[in-house]
């Protein structure tokens, strides 16, 4: 027997460009089950949002003002390892940091790679 998924996905976008903040909002409203909790435009609003809005999933750009995407990938993680946090930016998979590989985060996505499909798949359990 099939069941209902009743729980819907909440999502934190970080990113300090605004374009790019209303295309990932674009896309999240597209999915059913899915909804946009809150929005950030710097590492420290980042972690400040999150803990306020406890998200199950967190898109975020490496690259802010302030603290790194990665640092406060860390620190949400640290308060909340529930949350599930997706790495956003341009590099190709070779030129990242280091530390994006071992911050916490579920995966790393390319900008121009974020779609429906792979939001779907990426969906936390």
């Amino acid at each position: 027997m099939a069941v209902a998924m009743t729980s819907t996905v909440e999502v934190l976008i970080v990113d300090d460009q605004a374009p790019f903040r209303m295309v990932a909002r674009t896309l999240v409203r597209r999915l059913d089950g899915w909804q946009v909790v809150g929005e950030a435009a710097s590492g420290e609003e980042a972690v400040e949002a999150a803990a306020a809005t406890r998200p199950g999933l967190v898109l975020m750009d490496i690259n802010l003002p302030g603290i790194s995407g990665i640092e406060a990938t860390r620190r949400i993680l640290a308060a909340a390892p529930e949350t599930q946090v997706i790495l956003l930016s341009t590099y190709a998979d070779d030129d990242l940091p280091p530390d994006a590989r071992t911050c916490g985060a579920k995966a790393y996505v390319r900008k121009d790679a974020l779609t429906l499909a792979l939001l779907r798949e990426l969906q936390p359990a």
